[in-house]
């Protein structure tokens, strides 16, 4: 499905949630895990009801998500993307790779996230996540930054 609002809602709470507790990504989806994953991509059109910070938080303690000291905010040299815009950057992938299968979203979402390409997508001084996004998924398709 193209343009899936609750996986545009979970995927910018990954991103808000790994910025506030500087962790990288794929950890922050490993301590929501699945079922919390489902919740949230579920009852999107609840949680989205309230402010995102305050959703953000409220897992954090639920999930005992640690800070830690993956700073991609602080490295960024250049004009830091907000966590709305990457969260579109991993929902457009998300769909891209999904599409026609039959294994869910959230699984989806954990594979993607668990990938390499979470750390390239994380460089906030590179222009990958500008790129269109039939470029990204064919990256991701291939394993590595096609030329």
């Amino acid at each position: 499905m193209k343009n899936d609002s609750a996986l545009f809602y979970a995927c910018s709470l990954i991103e808000l949630i790994g910025r506030q507790q500087k962790q990288k990504r794929a950890i922050v989806v490993n301590y929501l895990g699945i079922d919390t994953l489902n919740r949230i991509y579920k009852h999107a059109d609840v949680f989205h009801c309230e402010p995102i910070e305050k959703v953000a938080d409220d897992f954090i303690r639920r999930c005992n998500i640690p800070t830690d000291s993956f700073d991609n905010i602080g490295k960024c040299k250049y004009e830091v993307p907000d966590y709305w815009t990457i969260g579109e950057v991993y929902e457009r992938l998300i769909e891209d790779v999904s599409e026609n299968s039959e294994r869910s979203v959230v699984e989806w979402m954990i594979e993607v996230y668990s990938s390499w390409i979470d750390g390239v997508i994380s460089n906030y001084n590179t222009d990958f996540y500008y790129q269109s996004r039939e470029y990204i998924c064919e990256c991701y398709k291939e394993g590595k930054i096609c030329a």
